[in-house]
């Protein structure tokens, strides 16, 4: 898995300097008229190891500040009525975007070596995934809601993902896969609310500020509540709503007005940032430890409470924001050995 660590870090040396490169137009636009590339890696390699959520991967975008949801031509017109009809996310003055994300996550079990199945183990899972999301935001608050649509089960592909990517590395191959989640479609509805206030402007360019956020999810792969919040304390703070794990409401990376130092020349384009956060969930269902919702397969006893804690450094060099964050998370079920960490890679870019 080094060789995977060491590929990631080659990309990101020749993602920077072509993001580094100043546009070559005279007129620059606004901050409103760019548009968000995201693309996030979790991996529990970070962490040396090789086990319960293993791996995941989002790329999302993110459209340009609207006025009006319409605006963007990519939303199908027969969707007008029903936007319009949504609450919270039609506010009056409110910036409006559009996002649009594919991502993939891995579970397995503790041994992947074992060809039989782990019955006090947590099973082999998968999801594929689409996502869109409308958010609505200003300086102090940004509202989210977002569909996911996506396969759990074979035709998740998550077990050919793993196999090729540990054939590549030269790590252990997964033997189990057999014994995985049986496949299911999944589709589910999340909603969540982030505030950022508590602002401290400590002069030079340095300061600190607190994202709090609370959420909901209803669905056929979680039904539950999540609430948490985010501190960070840096050098030309990024004026964007902070940075999130890979689950639906996390596109938060877009900057809101000119004041960002990706933006404003008087920060040199240049800022780097610590932050801590700690997110809880609460699980009524989650498909990934309770099994197919409509089939009999795998399960494990579920801890209905599980708690994230990161902490990481983030930089922003030009227009590109790049955040490294390492992640503990409390046990997610009953006759788990040990709680899990893992490392939390975000890159994005605004063009």
């Amino acid at each position: 898995m080094r060789k995977t660590l060491a590929l990631t870090i080659l990309a990101f040396c020749l993602l920077l300097p072509a993001a580094a490169t100043p546009p070559t137009t005279h007129a620059e636009k606004r901050p409103g008229e760019y548009k968000t590339f995201t693309l996030s890696f979790e991996n529990d390699l970070f962490d040396g190891t090789d086990r319960q959520y293993t791996n995941g991967v989002k790329l999302t975008w993110m459209s340009q500040d609207l006025s009006r949801y319409q605006d963007d031509r990519r939303i199908p017109k027969w969707s007008y009525p029903l936007i319009e009809a949504l609450p919270i996310i039609n506010r009056p003055g409110a910036q409006r975007i559009f996002s649009f994300s594919i991502g993939q996550n891995i579970y397995t079990p503790e041994d992947i070596r074992l060809t039989e199945l782990s019955e006090n183990d947590r099973p082999y899972a998968g999801i594929t995934y689409l996502g869109f999301g409308l958010h609505s935001k200003d300086r102090r608050r940004m509202d989210t809601i977002e569909i996911n649509l996506g396969m759990v089960g074979p035709h998740s592909y998550a077990e050919e993902t793993q196999k090729i990517v540990h054939e590549i590395t030269d790590s252990a191959e997964p033997r189990g896969w057999r014994h995985q989640l049986k496949d299911e479609f999944i589709i589910n509805l999340f909603y969540e609310r982030k505030w950022r206030f508590k602002e401290v402007d400590m002069g030079r360019g340095w300061g600190a500020d607190l994202i709090p956020h609370l959420g909901g999810a209803l669905g056929n792969a979680w039904n539950g509540l999540n609430v948490g919040s985010q501190v960070r304390f840096g050098w030309n703070l990024p004026n964007d709503f902070g940075t999130f794990l890979i689950r639906p409401g996390s596109d938060t990376n877009a900057p809101i007005d000119d004041q960002d130092p990706r933006f404003n020349p008087r920060f040199h384009r240049l800022g780097i940032h610590l932050f801590a956060g700690v997110d809880v969930r609460y699980m009524a269902h989650y498909i990934f430890l309770d099994g197919n919702t409509f089939r009999d397969s795998h399960s494990v006893d579920k801890r209905p409470v599980v708690g994230n804690f990161m902490v990481g450094v983030g930089v922003i060099f030009h227009r590109l924001k790049v955040s490294y964050g390492h992640v503990f998370q409390t046990k997610e079920f009953y006759g788990q050995k040990d709680p899990q960490s893992y490392g939390s890679l975000t890159f994005s870019f605004s063009y």
